[in-house]
């Protein structure tokens, strides 16, 4: 399948003369769309016009992409309201710019390795794979034209646990350092005694923190991204306690404008991986747009808070 258009979703919130804005684009496995996230937005209207806080929509709304535009719009409203930026009222020390992959979709060998070219200064690339006969040639491809880059994969629950012992040696030899949701979610048990070389990053198996327990013995990374967690509060918790349990965090996104990028930035200033392209997919961004140079990306103030 090939996407040529994305819809996302974007929440104006004021006060005064403040305005805070985010964006979701929804979590596309738990069939939201562009239409039912506004729909869930347009119904939390009056709670949002009565003065709701973070901690107030965390009770009244579920994760998801909803919760999530709303909550970076109250990051950002709150950060001008308090003249203070995002990531000081987040605990976080002052952004750095970040290393970032770039995906590169799920197609034959050569296209794929065709797609590679379009991102020369990239030094960290993410593939996609289908759990299917290709799946070596399309990462030995990309290694062949890039020796030099870090390079992971992500099955999207595409190859099981047999799929996955069979590309193994494949996958080292190539050596790729992070292999992303091999298995179903909610059949990661089948990854138990698996004794793989390299790590193994949980995505659609994790949702929220109350995820995280039941994954420790599958995984050694979690993928936060803000869609699923429903915003930049849950997100930031999620990193934190996932840290403390022992993984690594990588923060990913669900495709976006760089509108979206720019909270997920801040949690990325927590993470061992970072995969926040979304922007480079598009043919065109916000005039406010994160700067990507040197494989690296860096989110300016003015983009979002």
């Amino acid at each position: 399948m090939v996407t040529t258009e994305e819809s996302v979703v974007t929440v104006s919130i004021r006060e005064g003369h403040c305005e805070g804005r985010g964006e979701a684009s929804g979590v596309y496995y738990h069939a939201e769309t562009a239409e039912s996230v506004a729909t869930e937005i347009e119904a939390l209207r009056h709670d949002v016009l009565s003065g709701i806080n973070r901690e107030e929509l965390a009770q009244l709304a579920p994760a998801g992409g909803a919760r999530n535009a709303l909550d970076c719009a109250l990051w950002a409203l709150e950060a001008k309201l308090a003249g203070r930026p995002a990531w000081l009222l987040a605990g976080l020390d002052r952004p750095r710019p970040l290393t970032t992959t770039v995906s590169i979709g799920a197609d034959s060998p050569d296209a794929m390795a065709m797609a590679a070219l379009d991102y020369p200064d990239a030094v960290a690339m993410k593939l996609k794979l289908l759990g299917d006969s290709e799946d070596a040639a399309r990462v030995q491809s990309i290694r062949a034209l890039r020796p030099d880059i870090w390079l992971g994969v992500d099955a999207n629950q595409s190859l099981g646990r047999e799929g996955l012992e069979k590309l193994l040696p494949a996958l080292v030899t190539a050596r790729v350092a992070l292999i992303e949701q091999p298995v179903r979610a909610g059949e990661d048990e089948v990854l138990e005694g698996l004794n793989s070389p390299i790590p193994l990053a949980a995505d659609e198996s994790v949702q929220v923190e109350d995820d995280l327990p039941g994954l420790r013995p599958y995984y050694q990374v979690i993928n936060v991204k803000l869609d699923k967690t429903g915003g930049l509060t849950a997100a930031l918790s999620l990193a934190r306690t996932a840290r403390e349990m022992g993984f690594d965090v990588m923060v990913g996104n669900m495709c976006g404008t760089s509108l979206a990028m720019a909270p997920a930035f801040l949690v990325g200033q927590l993470c061992t991986i970072v995969d926040l392209d979304g922007p480079l997919l598009f043919a065109r961004d916000r005039e406010q747009a994160a700067l990507y140079s040197d494989g690296q990306i860096n989110c300016l103030p003015d983009i979002w808070a």
